[in-house]
């Protein structure tokens, strides 16, 4: 149980900053598939096999939710504040977490190379709508402090996107959210929220509300996917990983007050050291992880 909270605290981590998504997270860790067949056991029609899901994913929650919430705290005044340090340790945890993923489904991308135009998919996917983004002045600074109707189903159509981005190894919700412009007014809203402030809670909701709906539209396809087109699937994930490397270089153009993009002039190398530390971090918690399986 301890175990699979401090799982659900990596999770969280991860989730909370854009890069790498809780998925990779989870895929790194070596519990991912453990975590999508929980996902799925909620649908399913056996009482046992939805008891034993609900069971799984309470364990995971009771490291990810104290962790999305201590990241939130500590990310609401760092992202604003020291947006290019965040954003160089941003790039760290992405880069590095591209050839762990890519190691570990080695022998399958070797005998599968036929499938590396899904790389080039999600790369264009990831690059188009960061491109589309940035260079639209009409998309406006959302404030979740004064929404108007249109911004709900904004917000909702986000929400199912992002967490689908979540579950899935690769890029994370929170570049998402980043791409989508309304990163930093989440980070705000629900900050304001911790500090009895509801004005954003009607925002928050609609985002909850296109979540927990993209969890059950999206899941059953993600499940058989990776089951039934897995060297696709990982192609199409490296190269979403790789797009969300533009999507964080260009994170400071989508601040309230636009800043310009990560630049070798604004690139923070002590940022990035840590990125790359904190995933091999992640790397010796799993191996230290099976050594003690082993030994038991």
């Amino acid at each position: 149980m301890i175990l699979t909270a401090i799982n659900g605290l990596c999770m969280a981590i991860a989730d909370s900053v854009p890069g790498v998504s809780g998925g990779t997270v989870a895929f790194i860790l070596g519990f991912y598939d453990q975590f999508i067949n929980a996902l799925h056991g909620l649908f399913e029609k056996n009482e046992d096999t939805r008891k034993e899901s609900r069971r799984y994913l309470f364990q995971l929650l009771l490291g990810w939710g104290p962790g999305m919430v201590a990241s939130i705290l500590l990310l609401s005044n760092l992202f604003t504040k020291n947006i290019y340090f965040m954003s160089s340790l941003f790039l760290g945890l992405t880069i590095v977490a591209i050839p762990f993923i890519a190691h570990s489904e080695k022998q399958l991308l070797k005998k599968q190379l036929k499938h590396i135009p899904f790389m080039l998919i999600g790369l264009a996917i990831v690059v188009g709508l960061t491109s589309l983004r940035s260079a639209s002045g009409s998309l406006e600074t959302i404030n979740f402090l004064s929404l108007q109707p249109l911004h709900f189903l904004y917000i909702f159509l986000t929400g199912m996107v992002a967490i689908s981005a979540m579950v899935l190894p690769g890029i994370s919700g929170s570049t998402v959210l980043l791409i989508a412009g309304i990163y930093i007014p989440v980070l705000e809203a629900i900050k304001q929220l911790l500090n009895f402030n509801f004005a954003g809670l009607a925002g928050l909701i609609t985002l909850g509300l296109g979540i927990l709906l993209g969890i059950g539209v999206s899941i059953h396809f993600i499940r058989s996917a990776l089951k039934n087109h897995r060297s696709q699937m990982v192609y199409l994930v490296l190269g979403l990983m790789t797009g969300s490397l533009f999507a964080i270089v260009m994170g400071p153009t989508t601040l309230a007050e636009p800043l310009p993009a990560l630049s070798l002039s604004s690139f923070r190398l002590f940022g990035f050291l840590l990125g790359i530390a904190v995933l091999f971090g992640l790397e010796f918690l799993k191996n230290y992880r099976l050594r003690g399986e082993q030994v038991a």
